[in-house]
């Protein structure tokens, strides 16, 4: 559920602001590496996006809407609107692709997402957002996040927020995180939500969650200008979507299970994985430290 907000809190967001960044370190992310991830693109597969928001269209964000093959990514939903604030809050100067693949009412085809995610590719994309997710999978969406990962990408999915209704396995989470994985052998992120450092009573958990950030009231963008709060582990994927850009900026050279590694090792849990959080909050300026440190220069 969103809930719009006053003014001096939407200013805040336009200036970056926002409880949350501050909660996984984002404050102390120095600017050459904000500048670096200019060059890394995030593709939020989504329901597409209020371009007009400040956050969104700072970024000249390239848009396309895989169901009519048009450049209008016009967001009746309210979801990618606010799913695209987040990663470009977190994402420093992260170049944006908007692609269109939801319905009015949030619904995606397991067609439809493989379409996206290919495009996505074609167009460069170095970070792929699906906040999406269900309890089934499909030849279709097997293959095409087969296709991401072998073409260099870093996919960034939700975790789910059913864990009242059985805690149920969703995909395409499950397919970058293996269930029985506990952690390893991934060849994403799936990622839960928190809820100060623990995890949010909604989120999804288990062996196939790899870390965890803010999900509970975090803050963004609505369609028309209005900015609110929401919480679900859509939201906490776009802020690791966001993070994993950073850590691109600060080494470039880093393949993309290398970022995946760093964010996973400098989280909360010291190394140590969980059901719950998996790695952990992640927390973007250890991250960040971590990849400088290492960078070949």
């Amino acid at each position: 559920m969103l809930a719009a907000a006053g003014l001096a809190a939407a200013l805040a967001l336009a200036a970056g602001g926002g409880w949350q960044l501050d909660a996984v370190g984002e404050s102390g992310i120095p600017a050459s590496v904000v500048e670096g991830s200019a060059h890394i693109e995030i593709a939020v597969v989504d329901t597409g996006a209020d371009l007009s928001v400040p956050e969104i269209a700072a970024r000249s964000p390239r848009t396309y809407d895989v169901r009519n093959g048009s450049a209008n990514v016009r967001d009746e939903n309210g979801h990618g609107t606010f799913v695209t604030s987040l990663a470009a809050a977190f994402g420093g100067s992260a170049r944006l692709l908007v692609i269109k693949a939801g319905s009015s009412s949030g619904a995606f085809t397991d067609d439809l997402e493989a379409k996206a995610i290919r495009y996505a590719i074609a167009h460069g994309a170095r970070v792929i957002n699906l906040s999406i997710g269900g309890p089934t999978t499909s030849r279709t969406e097997r293959a095409a996040i087969r296709f991401a990962v072998s073409h260099g990408a870093l996919v960034v999915t939700a975790a789910g927020n059913d864990h009242s209704q059985g805690n149920p396995v969703e995909y395409p989470a499950a397919l970058v995180q293996p269930v029985g994985s506990d952690g390893s052998g991934s060849s994403g992120l799936v990622v839960a939500s928190s809820d100060n450092g623990r995890r949010a009573s909604f989120s999804g958990s288990g062996s196939w969650i790899s870390v965890a950030a803010p999900g509970v009231d975090v803050y963004g963008a609505l369609s028309g200008h209005r900015y609110g709060y929401g919480s679900g582990t859509s939201f906490s994927t776009a802020e690791v979507s966001g993070a994993a850009a950073l850590v691109w900026g600060a080494d470039p050279s880093l393949t993309a299970q290398q970022v995946a590694r760093i964010l996973e090792q400098t989280a909360s849990g010291h190394g140590k994985w969980n059901p719950e959080l998996g790695w952990g909050v992640v927390d973007v300026a250890a991250a960040v430290a971590r990849a400088r440190a290492t960078a070949v220069r």
